[in-house]
């Protein structure tokens, strides 16, 4: 009998593989290009994605993905998917699709990849197919694409409905919206992602490919928001369209166009191209009454915008365009949190305002935001962003949690020191700290974790985040020969003062073992309960560090986080909310284990975790070295839960003998 095709190329794939899985490192690359074609001759292949996907796991442990962009999966980005299956070069669209199957794979529970958990892989799948609903739907293959269609095509756009099958085809949009909406409550500074899959959605009802059941208000409401928050703009005529509009409209309906654009922005955290350009109208025609009910200002707001109307109007004049439009919901965050009546702050930003880049910053801005304006104007934005919105940066696909969650707590606690920051970096590209007295410059250290341009930032950060990862790394450099961990020193030296200088570790640094772990737990109770520590409040966040786990509970990394504020929630149950750099925040850590975002008395940006559940993913803090907690007064059955959820997590194998 004659083998089928598919079984031949599956056989010889799979062949092609043990031998490179038993290759030498230095050897594996050679084997690459061949298994590649293999791979390519099984994915064309009737129920060839099915067989590929089986194999996935066995390529990956192979080291299909060594020394690539794919090797880690944690720093992918989603919205670059559809540029690389665009490729001409078949070998790179196979292996994103070998990737994609491997990811799938992992969401599925059917591949454990160490430091990638099921849930990081669903989300960024689901990512995925709302950048590429296209190929899901069939709706933006023109004629020409089609008749120009190969068998690997074919194969990509089957792929796509295969994932779509095992992510939940028949609600894609409605868990889409309802992922959108999860990751716009915690209103991020970088809503790009958010834009593009609302656009998407969009576009496929707008198709009649899709319906999206009961969350179709929602659907709308988000649409809206961004294509017609307001009469004058409901049906997107464009803004030159608008304007003519506006020209037409008496005050009571321009009145009303400013409180429909309040609205919108407040309520789903996006601000519409036309509200932009809404503002700039009133005042290019010199219309200051509509300013507040255009931003949604309550007494505070008002108060700050009253005090410092000259310079709110120059800085929506020099920033507030419509391809940066979003940090005007961070100008009125801004306003809200009445940071201009800090003395340094209003003169800090006039100084930002006539700012020179240097060339290389102001080429690197101009790279990843464009050149539709002046980098300048790019930064000026990322600022008021930044400053209305401390716990809404997030650090991307960049492996840098430690410099988004410094800059975070300058906005929070010091903003006058990180528009100082910005300024020197801007000017210079280059950023001197100190460490124990002595300068640590970024323009003498090697590049630390954020390699490349980073795509997915806000500006500030863009500019800022490389300077202080090389600065952090050094400073931990400069005490790694202590016996022990360097957060003990580098977080107070980095951060700022108000850190507190007593640190506690649950590990041992040399072993990774569980060190002394019921007296850390007891003082972190001593230390931050506000039952066992003389009702004492957060005053400044707090940098802290957490042993992250999947949802089953195993251990996928640590992760820096900021302690906010320790507080009864609506149901009376001590709860502890914290800032955590990562987009998305609401992450399922295994056991019962369930971060919330929204809805557990949670601010804007923070998450939560009942104290006890906190604690046993806690493994690093810091307390003032001062204070002389009680550790006898914590009840021992708190600390046994404590113990208990961490031995059956992160710590299952570090418990000392």
């Amino acid at each position: 009998m004659t083998e089928s095709p598919t079984l031949g190329a599956l056989a010889s794939l799979q062949q092609a593989i043990e031998t490179m899985e038993r290759a030498e490192p230095l050897t594996k690359v050679s084997h690459v290009a061949p298994v590649l074609e293999l791979s390519q001759r099984v994915l064309v292949q009737e129920q060839g994605i099915e067989l590929l996907y089986r194999q996935a796991p066995a390529l990956d442990r192979a080291g299909i993905f060594n020394q690539t962009d794919w090797d880690q999966p944690q720093a992918l980005v989603a919205s670059l998917v559809r540029h690389t299956l665009e490729q001409p070069d078949s070998n790179t669209v196979c292996i994103e699709c070998i990737n994609l199957l491997r990811l799938l794979a992992v969401a599925n529970g059917d591949y454990v990849r160490p430091g990638f958990s099921a849930e990081q892989a669903k989300h960024y799948l689901t990512q995925v197919l709302a950048h590429n609903l296209g190929r899901v739907f069939m709706s933006a293959r023109n004629e020409t694409a089609r008749q120009q269609d190969s068998q690997l095509n074919q194969a990509v756009d089957a792929l796509f409905l295969y994932m779509a099958s095992h992510i939940g085809f028949e609600d894609i949009l409605g868990s889409l919206c309802q992922e959108i909406w999860r990751i716009l409550g915690e209103r991020p500074i970088q809503v790009d992602n958010a834009k593009t899959m609302i656009t998407q959605i969009a576009v496929s009802l707008a198709n009649g490919e899709q319906t999206v059941g009961d969350a179709r208000l929602g659907a709308d409401r988000l649409i809206s928001a961004l294509y017609g928050p307001t009469q004058g703009c409901r049906e997107d005529p464009g803004l030159p369209a608008y304007r003519e509009r506006l020209a037409a409209m008496d005050f009571n309906a321009l009145q009303q166009e400013a409180y429909g654009f309040a609205r919108a922005m407040h309520d789903v955290g996006l601000v519409s191209d036309y509200h932009a350009d809404f503002l700039r109208w009133t005042q290019e025609q010199e219309r200051p009454e509509l300013l507040a009910d255009c931003l949604g200002l309550s007494n505070t707001g008002l108060d700050s915008l009253r005090c410092y109307s000259e310079l709110v109007n120059t800085l929506i004049r020099e920033a507030i365009f419509p391809e940066t439009a979003q940090s005007l919901y961070g100008l009125a965050m801004m306003l809200e949190r009445g940071v201009l009546f800090m003395p340094p702050i209003a003169p800090g930003l006039w100084r930002q305002v006539g700012l020179s880049l240097s060339a290389d910053n102001a080429g690197l801005l101009g790279r990843v935001f464009g050149e539709r304006h002046p980098p300048s104007v790019f930064l000026l934005a990322g600022t008021i962003s930044v400053l209305g919105q401390p716990l809404g940066i997030g650090q991307g696909n960049n492996p840098t949690c430690q410099a988004a969650r410094a800059i975070s707590m300058w906005s929070f606690s010091d903003p006058d020191y990180l528009l100082y920051l910005i300024a020197q970096t801007a000017q210079y590209d280059r950023l001197v700290m100190t460490f124990e007295g002595d300068p640590v410059d970024s323009a003498e250290l090697p590049a630390g974790l954020a390699m490349g341009i980073p795509l997915d930032n806000d500006p500030v950060s863009t500019l800022l985040v490389p300077h202080l990862d090389r600065i952090y790394l050094e400073m931990g450099r400069r005490c790694a020969d202590r016996g022990e961990d360097p957060h003990c020193w580098v977080n107070p030296e980095f951060h700022g003062w108000w850190v507190g200088r007593q640190f506690a570790i649950a590990v041992d640094i040399h072993t990774g073992k569980l060190k002394d772990y019921e007296r850390f737990v007891r003082h972190f109770f001593a230390s931050y309960h506000p039952y066992y520590n003389g009702n004492r409040p957060v005053i400044h966040p707090q940098p802290a560090g957490l042993a992250v786990t999947d949802s089953n509970g195993r251990f996928v990394g640590w992760h820096a986080i900021t302690l906010l504020r320790v507080a009864l929630d609506q149901t009376n149950e001590m709860r502890v909310y914290f800032y955590n750099p990562n987009n998305d925040s609401g992450q399922d850590w295994g056991l019962g284990v369930q971060v919330s975002t929204q809805q557990c008395g949670e601010r804007y940006g923070e998450s939560s975790l009942p104290f006890a559940q906190l604690a046993s993913r806690l493994y690093i803090f810091h307390d003032e070295p001062l204070h002389q907690p009680r550790l006898d007064t914590i009840p021992v059955e708190e600390v046994e839960a404590v113990q208990e959820m961490a031995l059956a997590s992160w710590a299952c194998e570090r418990a000392a003998l």
